[in-house]
């Protein structure tokens, strides 16, 4: 009789479990979507700031939403068309805003900045405080396991892929400032290029998913509710996503108005935040449960969608907006764009060797917020010569790697997840 009853309880605790993690998670996200949706529906007109807030948190409460349903897509996803289709689904937060800007600036040049704001921000909050923090945070994991020595993540090998994807991309880019544009063909390049990431990876080697929180709970469902579910996910969420995209970004600019902000500023690191939370948290929850290689791989490969993916996707907005064949960019859209060139450029280069050490994170972390107080133009193109010099040596540093790394993408194997994930203990089952 025990043996039965205990299998048995395990069983009920798994699944009560369950129940309490998707019920609480369904709740919180709802109590930050429904005033959104429901003011978003009946146009009701709110202070800027008031708005910004009530719909900063739907789209930060939808991209949860769409994380857990992309996360658990893996066990279900194969070949690389639908791998192809989940990673753009994945990056809908991220781009809405950014999108939406370059869309209006093909008929309102203003809204240029906005584009360009955006975009550089994004891609500096991930590598100057995304890539550092799991490092950090997966060192301090380390020691207090047990391993006082830790100094830093090591890489798989595999994750060569994606640095060589980054580095081709970011050695590209440079094209952005030294012409002062981000010209359609730039962008149709970039684009091409992400679309290359995206066959290799279809084509890399399986591995199985590693879920955590939400995204486990709803693994365990049985399959045909598992993948309602995530259906569900993901059409709730990209809906919410595009209702409120358009009334968050223009109270971004608004409240930066009222609230006597620069809004460029504003733009730039505020709604890369908001879209980006949920990633940032994951990670960061992985690298605490002592898989930092796995969270640090996840972020440069986000790091690569969004230097070809969004950059490319730009020009293209911009001219379904009306516009022309480039954005132009201003003196200082310029300034943004070379430093965020420069700290990717500074990036790859400091771990080629695929062991993204404490100093290295460090000297990232620093960086990043060294920027904010710097407000001229010869103090940012400093910043840009600091990032160029840290780069140069951490290319001679890791000067046998280069070419391993530019290969790469060609000759090297990605990695893909995909399939049923390994939970640590098997899942209790009753006897026949």
């Amino acid at each position: 009789m025990p043996a039965t009853d205990s299998p048995a309880a395990a069983v009920a605790a798994s699944s009560r479990a369950r129940r309490f993690t998707l019920t609480r998670s369904a709740l919180i996200t709802a109590v930050f979507i429904a005033p959104a949706v429901v003011i978003r529906i009946i146009g009701l007109h709110l202070d800027p700031v008031a708005a910004l807030l009530i719909y900063g948190s739907a789209v930060v409460a939808a991209s949860f939403l769409l994380a857990w349903a992309a996360e658990t897509a893996q066990i279900d996803v194969s070949g690389g068309l639908a791998i192809a289709v989940l990673a753009l689904v994945a990056v809908l937060p991220e781009y809405a805003v950014d999108l939406y800007y370059a869309y209006v600036s093909g008929h309102d040049p203003d809204y240029t900045q906005y584009a360009a704001a955006n975009m550089t921000g994004s891609n500096r909050l991930l590598m100057g405080l995304g890539w550092p923090v799991v490092v950090l945070v997966s060192i301090m994991v380390a020691r207090k396991a047990g391993s006082p020595k830790s100094r830093g993540v090591t890489l798989e090998p595999a994750n060569r892929v994606e640095l060589g994807f980054l580095l081709v991309a970011g050695v590209v880019a440079f094209v952005m400032p030294a012409t002062g544009q981000i010209h359609l063909a730039l962008g149709l390049v970039l684009l091409a290029w992400f679309g290359f990431y995206l066959y290799k990876i279809g084509h890399g080697d399986v591995e199985e998913p590693d879920l955590i929180g939400t995204a486990a709970a709803l693994g365990e469902l049985p399959d045909r509710t598992r993948r309602i579910a995530v259906i569900g996910l993901f059409v709730t969420s990209g809906a919410v996503i595009l209702l409120c995209a358009k009334p968050f970004a223009d109270n971004l600019v608004a409240a930066g108005t009222e609230l006597g902000i620069d809004r460029f500023l504003l733009v730039q690191w505020l709604a890369p935040l908001a879209s980006e939370a949920p990633e940032f948290i994951i990670a960061v929850i992985f690298a605490s449960r002592g898989k930092g290689t796995a969270a640090i791989a996840t972020l440069i490969s986000s790091k690569v969608n969004q230097w070809t993916l969004l950059i490319g996707s730009l020009p293209v907005a911009h001219l379904l907006g009306g516009g022309g064949f480039a954005l132009v960019l201003d003196s200082r859209q310029v300034e943004e764009v070379l430093l965020t060139a420069t700290q990717t450029l500074m990036g790859v280069a400091l771990i080629l060797g695929l062991r993204f050490g404490r100093l290295a994170a460090c000297a990232l972390l620093a960086l990043f917020f060294v920027q904010f107080p710097l407000v001229s133009t010869q103090e940012r193109l400093l910043l840009c010569g600091v990032y160029t010099a840290v780069a140069v040596v951490g290319l001679i540093i890791n000067r046998s790697h280069l070419i391993d790394t530019f290969r790469a993408p060609f000759v090297g194997r990605a990695i893909r997840h995909t399939g049923h994930p390994h939970h640590e203990g098997e899942r209790p089952t009753l006897p026949g």
